[in-house]
């Protein structure tokens, strides 16, 4: 959600243009690219290690919190969200509305956002006791191999803006 706020406010203040230069958005690819193959392999190792109820990560919250954010803050699929979705109903809005409305509806969008994020926390937690080791091995096994995929994509998109 950091992230999120912080993309919003970015293309608020028209740094939109700085994100979507031909440097920017490589540099996104290749980061977007390392980040997501580097958390897909610690999925796949942390797979083995997934133990019974009770088993709790020893992991620090700064470090899980400041992974999402630059797994998210880095993410051009993110990006492009923004820019697509709220830039353009920004500009929209900016053209009818005073800035008051303008800053109205981005709070509640933000608030949607914020709403969605912990619900869809609260139901991950709720579940997970449901869930036995070898099923969360299952599916870290699978989110390690989809994030590794798309790391891989970013890989070869990153490439093609670099030697394309």
């Amino acid at each position: 959600m950091i992230a999120d706020a912080l993309l919003m406010i970015l293309i608020y203040f028209g740094l939109v243009h700085f994100l979507t230069t031909p440097f920017m958005k490589t540099f996104l690819w290749l980061f977007g690219c390392f980040i997501l193959l580097y958390s897909g392999v610690e999925s796949l190792i942390g797979a083995r290690k997934i133990k019974g109820e009770g088993y709790r990560n020893v992991e620090k919250l700064t470090k899980s919190v400041f992974s999402g954010f630059i797994m998210a803050i880095t993410s051009p699929l993110s990006i492009l969200f923004w820019l697509g979705i709220y830039g353009s109903v920004l500009a929209e809005t900016i053209a009818e509305f005073d800035r008051n409305h303008v800053l109205l509806y981005t709070g509640a969008l933000f608030s949607g956002i914020c709403l969605w994020d912990a619900f869809m926390a609260s139901l991950a937690s709720t579940f997970r006791r449901f869930l036995t080791s070898r099923s969360l091995s299952v599916i870290s096994i699978a989110s390690g191999l989809s994030l590794i995929v798309f790391g891989l994509h970013f890989g070869i998109k990153a490439f093609e803006a670099l030697f394309g």
